[in-house]
């Protein structure tokens, strides 16, 4: 999905229903933005794949950029990171709940030249990790 305010409404969904409590941090004033709420902004741009903070604030809605500014939203962020870790760490055990398979989409890495591929013990220990032989197009090698 393309449309930031749709990805945040899900993210921000789903943690509400990993738990009823909003705000991690104690804080003498409330802020606008509650700290579920940041942690959704900020997953749903990681989503996203914007890396750019300045991107960010351009596209973010004008309801949530109006809540905050970009440097409190920073050092809230830092301060928030533990508390985003055990909620993905959660998420992630709600979703893996059932399953006894998994697959990870990663991209080829050389373990040892061709030269020494039939002397190398790299990952031959058991059977369903054996590393295969393969074409690097664009290092010309194998």
């Amino acid at each position: 999905m393309h449309n930031f305010q749709a990805n945040y409404d899900k993210i921000l969904k789903v943690l509400k229903e990993l738990g009823s409590e909003m705000d991690y941090l104690h804080q003498i004033r409330k802020p606008k933005l509650r700290d579920k709420e940041l942690i959704a902004i900020d997953l749903a741009s990681e989503y996203m794949s914007i890396d750019s903070e300045c991107q960010l604030f351009r596209i973010l809605p004008a309801d949530l950029s109006d809540k905050i500014e970009r440097s409190v939203y920073n050092r809230r962020k830092r301060k928030l990171f533990p508390f985003r870790e055990s909620l993905r760490k959660e998420l992630v055990l709600r979703l893996n709940r059932f399953l006894r398979c998994y697959s990870i989409d990663s991209m080829p890495v050389e373990v040892c030249k061709l030269s020494r591929s039939s002397r190398s013990k790299i990952c031959k220990d058991q059977d369903y990790n054996l590393p295969e032989k393969g074409y690097c197009a664009s290092q010309s090698s194998y």
